[in-house]
């Protein structure tokens, strides 16, 4: 993938090496041309003082120098360039590039009378040396990119796989796994070191840490504090049934039955927590269990089902999701409350404002309802509701209706196929 950090680096690594190896090509190439010209202009400086001096005495040249005779010339005859550069200078020098092919160093050194000596020295195999190195340095730059280029991906896939681990572990601890760590069992690192990635797995098993600690807390005084209501409440039960018929006993009684059925709820939370239910499998009519559970809810709840879809499930855990699901659009929501059972699918819906952002987005939290429009309560019904789904292997969404309302969708485990008759075959 060309967005992932892996070829960010390879790139980075290998773009930098361009930048060198170009900086250095560009050195290299300007102080050889640099010297190769300032040996030519001295060669040509060199050859222009003899033929000058070999005219002044009228004397042949010497074997090897080009006759003065050809290299004495009026001024008017020296290329313009050259002559450009004799009227600002003298002795002067021009390097002749027009053609190519052929490449010369001119001098041009006056000996008086309009004319000067103006040797010129062939210069085109020291260009064509300098080609030659130009292409030397390509071809080397291109070998050393084909080795720079997996080696930097390799460094980078080093780095980059401590941070995907450091990433699924992050992932793990987000989807609750808190017992998720990026350093060993006995605490110690994969890769040693102190480097920053080595820093950010230590702060992510320090925060997963942190949290279970706190969950763990919060887990215990739940299951503490229900344990420890229980026994007074039996207490006050009993009291309460003993009391005269009236009007406040009747009122009195109402509030002992929220608050039993509030400590059940704590209960219930903190033997989820401890991750020690087991649900107990059997094939069950989810239609038939869908409408007893409406119905002992006592609310009214419309019951729609395609068929007579089965499942194998805890019948005791898949009733108790139902009824908090139900209870809960009838406290939050507004009628109508349908539940429309599908194969392997029971979707509980109402037509209230919906679920708060925050609950869809963090998911259902104890003690807390959301916004104030979906009504007051201790927050549990759906918290309890979520673990006994996790319970029986099932899938429970929260969503909005696009046309307004709550809607629950429980997706249960395929154990069996949906058929019409309750003599459906296990996969």
């Amino acid at each position: 993938m060309l967005g992932s950090l892996r070829w960010k680096l390879a790139a980075l690594i290998t773009l930098a090496c361009c930048a060198i190896v170009t900086v250095v090509g560009i050195l290299v190439h300007r102080t050889t041309l640099e010297r190769t010209m300032r040996l030519g202009e001295e060669r040509a400086l060199v050859s222009a003082a003899e033929v000058a001096d070999k005219h002044r005495r009228d004397a042949p040249p010497e074997e090897g120098l080009v006759p003065y005779t050809e290299s004495i010339m009026n001024v008017d005859e020296l290329p313009p360039p050259l002559r450009a550069r004799l009227a600002v200078e003298s002795p002067a020098t021009w390097y002749d590039d027009l053609r190519a092919e052929q490449r010369w160093m001119w001098a041009a050194w006056p000996v008086g009378d309009g004319l000067v000596a103006a040797p010129k020295i062939d210069m085109t195999s020291d260009m064509r040396g300098l080609s030659a190195l130009d292409r030397a340095m390509v071809r080397a730059a291109l070998t050393a990119l084909a080795v720079v280029l997996p080696v930097s991906m390799g460094i980078a896939e080093l780095a980059n796989r401590r941070l995907r681990r450091v990433a699924a572990t992050a992932r793990r601890i987000a989807d609750g796994d808190l017992d998720a760590r990026v350093a060993d069992r006995r605490g110690l690192s994969r890769w040693g070191g102190r480097d920053e990635i080595a820093g950010i797995s230590a702060a992510v098993d320090s925060m997963a840490a942190s949290l279970q600690h706190r969950l763990l807390a919060e887990q215990r005084f739940t299951a503490d504090v229900a344990h420890d209501l229980r026994t007074p409440l039996m207490g006050l039960v009993a009291a309460v049934e003993l009391l005269e018929e009236s009007e406040a006993t009747d009122l009195v009684r109402d509030r002992v039955r929220v608050l039993r059925s509030l400590v059940e709820d704590l209960l219930e939370v903190s033997r989820l927590d401890t991750g020690a239910e087991v649900a107990e499998r059997v094939r069950v009519p989810l239609a038939e269990v869908a409408e007893e559970s409406a119905a002992r809810v006592g609310v009214e709840t419309r019951v729609t089902a395609s068929g007579n879809p089965v499942a194998e499930t805890d019948p005791r855990r898949l009733d108790r999701i139902l009824a908090n699901l139900v209870l809960n659009a009838h406290r939050h929501g507004a009628p109508p409350v349908e539940i429309t059972v599908r194969d392997h699918v029971i979707e509980v819906r109402d037509r209230g404002p919906g679920f708060p952002p925050e609950l869809l987005a963090d998911g259902p939290s104890r003690f807390r309802t959301g916004a104030a429009e979906r009504g007051r309560g201790h927050g549990l019904g759906l918290t309890i509701a979520l673990g006994q789904a996790q319970v029986i292997g099932a899938d429970l969404t929260l969503a909005n209706a696009p046309d307004g309302g709550a809607i629950a969708i429980l997706r249960l485990p395929r154990g069996l196929r949906s058929t019409d008759h309750p003599s459906g075959h296990l996969l």
